[in-house]
């Protein structure tokens, strides 16, 4: 389960409920400032919808509501998309993985133009503690007993090497499992299906679901949460539902760049309607990664930030 997990954790359960939950997990550093002040940044670069201003920071945008043209899935589309998706969720630890360890990998290779499931794969890693144990339950015990783990990790290997494209919910927290520890290190992209896939509007969905309302939108039953297996099955039988799922790989897929919403402090519900996020990654700001396209649909007016103005907010 990744952080984004835990956020949802605070949006249904309350702060209240959220606190005593997470701290059964020795996880309270992940509960946001409440209470900080949400201050307005203005800036001189904001780019308007209908002209850019001239730095190299801004991004040239059109009138907000103007219908965008999405493309065609020509054949030159189709054949440069990927064909075999590695569905990939790790429990682990904890969230920082300086300081924790993935105790359980799931995998799923699955075949985008077929729709259809060719393998899947769960195993546990041992570890000596699990300070996530009331959210995922995995006893750290558990995951000592006796079983073919090594073995695991040569089929993942192989999965791995069989995959065009890694999909993960929360990619971002995925991903830095990997390379660490008994995991192995990976080169292939990775597709966020949280990020970096915008779900049909009338799925009724959040701008960032959670892996659970992606799937009751989708009519996939929901029977268990927290475990990697599990979580890979609900994500692979949302793509077997989805006419549409060429379309949103080919979108998921599309560059992006880390974008400011220019908004008042009144109209700060725009940008976090949007799935934009106040403090993260940068410090006073509502940010989120966009691709063109995807920012010329927005309500509001938005600028690229420069990589160089990223500072990573302090402990």
């Amino acid at each position: 389960m990744g952080a984004g997990e835990y956020k949802q954790s605070i949006d249904e359960l309350g702060v209240g409920e959220a606190k005593q939950h997470l701290f059964g997990a020795g996880q309270l550093d992940l509960l946001p400032d409440l209470n900080a002040e949400e201050a307005v940044v203005s800036t001189s670069k904001a780019v308007t919808p209908s002209k850019a201003v001239s730095t190299s920071e801004a991004v040239s945008l059109p009138q907000p509501h103007a219908p965008v043209a999405l493309p065609s899935l020509h054949r030159e589309a189709l054949s440069s998309l990927p064909e075999m998706l590695l569905i990939i969720d790790t429990e682990t630890t904890g969230l920082d993985p300086k300081r924790g360890q993935c105790l359980e990998v799931g995998a799923i290779l699955f075949h985008a133009p077929q729709r259809a499931v060719l393998a899947q794969h769960s195993f546990l890693l041992p570890v000596e503690t699990n300070a996530a144990e009331s959210i995922n339950r995995i006893p750290a015990e558990v995951t000592r007993l006796d079983q073919p783990w090594r073995q695991g990790l040569d089929y993942l290997q192989a999965l791995l090497d069989a995959a065009d494209l890694l999909v993960a919910h929360n990619a971002g927290f995925d991903r830095q499992w990997f390379g660490k520890d008994q995991l192995p290190a990976v080169s292939k992209p990775w597709l966020c299906t949280m990020e970096d896939i915008a779900w049909p509007v009338d799925r009724q969905l959040r701008s960032r679901p959670s892996v659970r309302d992606l799937a009751l939108a989708y009519g996939v039953p929901v029977w268990a949460a927290h475990r990697a297996l599990t979580d890979c099955i609900y994500l692979a039988e949302v793509f077997a539902r989805c006419k549409d799922l060429e379309t949103l790989l080919l979108h998921g897929l599309e560059p992006k760049r880390l974008m400011r919403a220019q908004v008042s402090y009144a109209q700060r519900h725009l940008a976090k309607d949007a799935g934009f996020r106040w403090n993260d990654p940068i410090q006073g700001a509502w940010t989120r990664s966009l691709s063109d396209r995807e920012a010329a649909k927005l309500d509001f007016q938005v600028v690229a930030i420069d990589q160089q103005e990223e500072q990573p907010l302090s402990a």
